[in-house]
Order: structure tokens, then sequence, then C-alpha cells
């Protein structure tokens, strides 16, 4: 890859992008989640094992088995946005390597190996849920991913009875930025950075 992104792209992405906590009234349509999920795919992960597992949350029904799991402060923000989405992990995602690593015998590296399964699902969901916060935000949606909920009964409501776990949430839809703080201070290359 030899192109770079405009300025402008480079805004919508990054230096324009925030972490939206108030959201307008305007539903987000189904083709755009579809259109989001569609690239998001796309970003790797080790050995193609893709473990994210993506729950839209857009009904009132769905947001009502949601709302008993998060914490005060990501209540009011949660309820609001158009659509939350559960960023889980399928803790059986070794059982799909033969069709998406098909040149090696990658789900024998897995099978049975609870600590690999476990740490390779968290990295690599999170890796897909951050694809997928970009996605958002190329396609002109806002984004604010989450931590402040109750695991255990996000598990219980959307994932009873599977080996997916939830990872994370992000609310998604066109936020109100009248209602954004001045953004927070970011580590300085030498402070985060080495050059060896």
């Amino acid at each position: 890859m030899s192109k770079s992104l405009s300025s402008a792209d480079l805004d919508i992405l990054f230096k324009d992008a925030r972490t939206l906590s108030k959201w307008q009234d305007i539903p987000v349509d189904p083709s755009t989640l579809t259109a989001i999920y569609d690239l998001a795919r796309l970003g790797p992960t080790s050995a193609n094992t893709q473990p994210a597992r993506f729950v839209f949350v857009t009904s009132k029904d769905a947001k009502e088995r949601l709302k008993p799991a998060l914490s005060a402060g990501n209540l009011e923000k949660t309820m609001a946005a158009p659509v939350t989405v559960i960023v889980g992990e399928d803790l059986e995602f070794y059982e799909l390597l033969p069709r998406t690593f098909p040149h090696a015998d990658a789900k024998a590296w897995f099978a049975g190996k609870e600590a690999l399964i476990q740490a390779t699902a968290f990295r690599n969901s999170s890796l897909q849920g951050a694809y997928l916060m970009l996605a958002a935000r190329a396609l002109g949606l806002d984004a604010g991913p989450m931590s402040g909920f109750d695991n255990a009964k996000v598990d219980e409501a959307f994932f009873g009875g599977t080996r997916i776990r939830s990872n994370f949430l992000i609310n998604l839809g066109y936020g109100d930025r009248t209602a954004l703080r001045p953004r927070l201070p970011r580590l300085d290359f030498d402070e985060a950075c080495m050059i060896v």
C-alpha cells in the first residue's frame, strides 16, 4: 500500500474523532451496520482467527435486556444511543480455522489450550472492535467505546449457552458534538514509544 489518506480523511478517523456520549435522535440504517462490518472484517487478526462476534443492539427490547448490566455512568448515554455494539469473543473461534486459515492445521494450535484460546480471543476481538470503530467513523458515524458494565449479565442476556463472552461495548450513532469537552491530553511520542 503506497498511497496515504488525505488530511481530511485522517481528521475523520483520528484528529476530529472523539468518544461521544450524547446522541442525536437519528436511527442508523441496518444497511449501514452491514457496511461497517464488511469493512471491519477485512482488518487482520493473528492466523486470521476472527474471534469477534458483534451484537448490534438497536431495538427497545434489546436495550432493556442490556440495561441491567450497565454501570450508572454508562446508563443514560447507552440507552440514548441508536446502536450499542456488544463486542464479543468466541472462545471456539478455532473451530473455523480449517476454513479461514486453510493452508495449515491451525485448529491444532489451539484445541485444548484454554489459556492460549482466551488470550487470542481477547487480543484479536479487541483489535476487531477497534476496526469496527474506524469503519463506523469512515462511514459517517460517531463511536463511544466503553467498559463499565457487568460482563456476566451481558453474557447471560445475549450469549447464554454459547462459548461467546463479552469484551467491551461501543455506542454508535450521530453524536451531539455540542456536548463535547476539550480533548483530554495524550502521551507524547517520547513518553510512549521507543525506536530501537
